[in-house]
């Protein structure tokens, strides 16, 4: 049960949306979006967060696209893990996603609300790292396009009225060899220690990470070592926590020791696979 009183706004339009997320912070009201609200509503049943105001964003049709053509592939904010891993547009996407909590919260779960998660993991965003994806966002300033680097560079960079519409990616991505490897505590479907996603283009192979720091990342200097360096393989490996963008996670589920070791086994594993040991 949650414990305090919110009002909830449902528009059917971007503008709407921003407008109406204006006119409630004008009034020092706490706003929050809403797109599958199965994170939103848990916390705020265990008291972690209060709002005054809730935005639901799955009435806005841009949100709900998931649609495919020669060129390209749109996955709206709203659709749910379920939609899009039923599609299969893109294979390694689908792979990652069935690794994500179960059935019945892909159900609830979106894209969106995957990507933009207050939980370090973010599993969904490595497949979209690989390929370069581009992200629509829209705020006061209006809609604008940018580079998924640029919004999810060490953590989601998102302004307070800024919100997820669509993710889009080019097509001929979706045609390349890929794999995956996540490594949890105990059941499958449980926070990963380390998530591993790579794709392998014109020989070349691209690796994405989430579990081991404190946000998901590509590993693009380990790329390059991989993909043109003459140094032995294991040597690669064992310095590849010098190429980390932030510090190994050391929580409850695991310590950063044991953390690395998981992680240079899943990247073994995930190398094995590709060819390139």
């Amino acid at each position: 049960m949650i414990s305090f009183d919110f009002s909830y706004d449902q528009p059917t339009s971007i503008e709407e949306a921003v407008n109406r997320f204006q006119a409630l912070r004008s009034q020092q009201k706490t706003v929050a979006y809403y797109a599958g609200g199965t994170e939103m509503i848990s916390r705020a049943r265990r008291d972690e967060i209060h709002v005054d105001a809730v935005i639901d964003l799955k009435h806005i049709p841009e949100c709900n696209i998931l649609s495919s053509d020669q060129n390209q592939i749109i996955f709206g904010a709203t659709t749910s893990l379920t939609d899009i891993a039923n599609t299969n547009d893109f294979p390694l996407l689908t792979q990652v996603i069935l690794q994500i909590a179960t059935q019945t919260e892909r159900n609830k779960i979106t894209i969106g609300g995957n990507l933009a998660s207050h939980l370090p993991y973010r599993e969904a965003l490595l497949p979209f790292l690989l390929v370069d994806a581009r992200v629509v966002i829209a705020g006061r300033n209006g809609t604008k396009t940018l580079q998924i680097i640029d919004i999810f560079e060490n953590g989601i960079q998102l302004e307070e009225d800024e919100f997820i519409v669509q993710i889009i990616m080019k097509q001929e991505y979706s045609k390349f060899p890929y794999f995956n490897c996540k490594r949890t505590k105990q059941s499958s479907v449980n926070y990963p220690l380390v998530s591993l996603a790579a794709l392998k283009i014109d020989n070349q192979i691209r690796i994405a990470c989430s579990g081991l720091c404190h946000f998901p990342f590509r590993l693009e200097q380990f790329e390059t070592e991989i993909n043109h360096s003459t140094v032995q393989m294991k040597e690669k490996i064992n310095q590849v926590t010098n190429t980390l963008p932030a510090p190994i996670l050391n929580d409850q589920y695991a310590s950063a020791a044991y953390r690395e070791f998981v992680f240079k086994n899943a990247l073994s594993e995930i190398l094995e696979k590709t060819g390139s040991k």
